[in-house]
Parts: structure tokens; C-alpha cells; sequence
């Protein structure tokens, strides 16, 4: 009976301990950001060795990847935040798109099909870290959408210049925020 009591206070007692060295939100290791970063050069590199780097025989819709410093540093994290998620929604759209398009090409390489596949993963990962983040709060916290600056947009034709998008709004926009958003202690 002692033992017993012993081992059930040994299994309650690290309840009852502060957590201390929590690990920091994932996304706010930069190693992490630039994996991902690393992997849309990479899909980059590789379509702009191709001639047409995969024609859509349509366009796709993707986000405006330039960014404006000087109004970047004046908007609100919450405006920011609702940017590069609206963003981050749009090329997942567009890659899943290009995907449905291209996948009865003969253009498309295994490997092109390959970072196709990769792009779609890295988003999904990218977006469940941003709303990690806490990025994607409760519509209370966060601007009205309809009242938030429309997100800029323009389209695209070819693989090529798809992951030339996915590849600046990862090192521009995304990573500025997270930037931002940890540094503000939003872990």
C-alpha cells in the first residue's frame, strides 16, 4: 500500500509543477521557416530549368508577393496576420489548382509531380503552424475582413511562375510576420 502510494504521487506530482522551458511555437524557430523556404527554392530552381515550366493553358490566381515596408511596418500585427492568411489560403488554392490541371500532362516530370505534391504538404504544415501562431483568432480580435484592405492579386500561367510566388510570399510576407508576430511575444 505505501508503494503504491508512492507511485501515484509520483505520477501526480509533474501536474502539479510549473511548466518550465515550454518549447516556443514552432514556427517561431527560424530553422523551421526556412526549411519550407528552402524547399520553394528548390521547387523554384527546378521549373525555371524547364522551357515552360508547366503551361496551365489558364490562369490561376495568386497572391501580390510585394511588400511595401513602409506600410508593412505601420499595419497592425492583425492586419498582417490576415494578409498572409488570406495568402497562404490563396496559393494553397492556386498549387492544388495547377495540380488538377497538370496532372494529365506529359510536360510534367515525376519530379516537377514530386514538388507539386511537396508545396501542397509545406502548406498545409505552414498554415496549421500560422494558426498555432495564434494568428487566426476568433473574428472578435481580428478586423472585420470586409472592412480589411482586399488582398492584392494578380494570375499566373505556368508552374514556373507559381513557385516563383510561393517561393517571395514565404521569404517576404509570411516571413515577415512571424518575424513580428514573435518578436511581440505572440508565442
Amino acid at each position: 500500500c505505501p508503494a503504491l502510494l508512492l507511485l501515484l504521487s509520483l505520477l501526480l506530482l509533474p501536474l502539479c509543477l510549473p511548466v518550465l522551458g515550454a518549447p516556443p511555437r514552432l514556427i517561431c524557430d527560424s530553422r523551421v521557416l526556412e526549411r519550407y523556404i528552402l524547399e520553394a527554392r528548390e521547387a523554384e530552381n527546378v521549373t525555371m530549368g524547364c522551357a515552360e515550366g508547366g503551361s496551365f493553358g489558364e490562369n490561376i490566381t495568386v497572391p501580390d508577393t510585394k511588400v511595401n515596408f513602409y506600410t508593412w511596418k505601420r499595419m497592425e500585427v492583425e492586419q498582417q496576420a490576415v494578409e498572409v492568411r488570406q495568402g497562404l489560403a490563396l496559393l494553397s488554392e492556386a498549387i492544388l489548382q495547377g495540380q488538377a490541371l497538370l496532372v494529365n500532362s506529359s510536360q510534367l516530370s515525376e519530379t516537377l509531380r514530386l514538388h507539386v505534391d511537396k508545396a501542397i504538404s509545406s502548406l498545409r504544415s505552414l498554415t496549421s503552424l500560422f494558426r498555432a501562431l495564434g494568428a487566426q483568432k476568433e473574428s472578435i480580435s481580428l478586423p472585420d475582413t470586409a472592412s480589411a484592405a482586399p488582398l492584392r492579386t494578380f494570375t499566373v500561367d505556368t508552374l514556373c511562375k507559381l513557385f516563383r510566388i510561393y517561393s517571395n510570399f514565404l521569404r517576404g510576407k509570411l516571413k515577415l510576420y512571424t518575424g513580428e508576430a514573435c518578436r511581440k511575444g505572440d508565442r
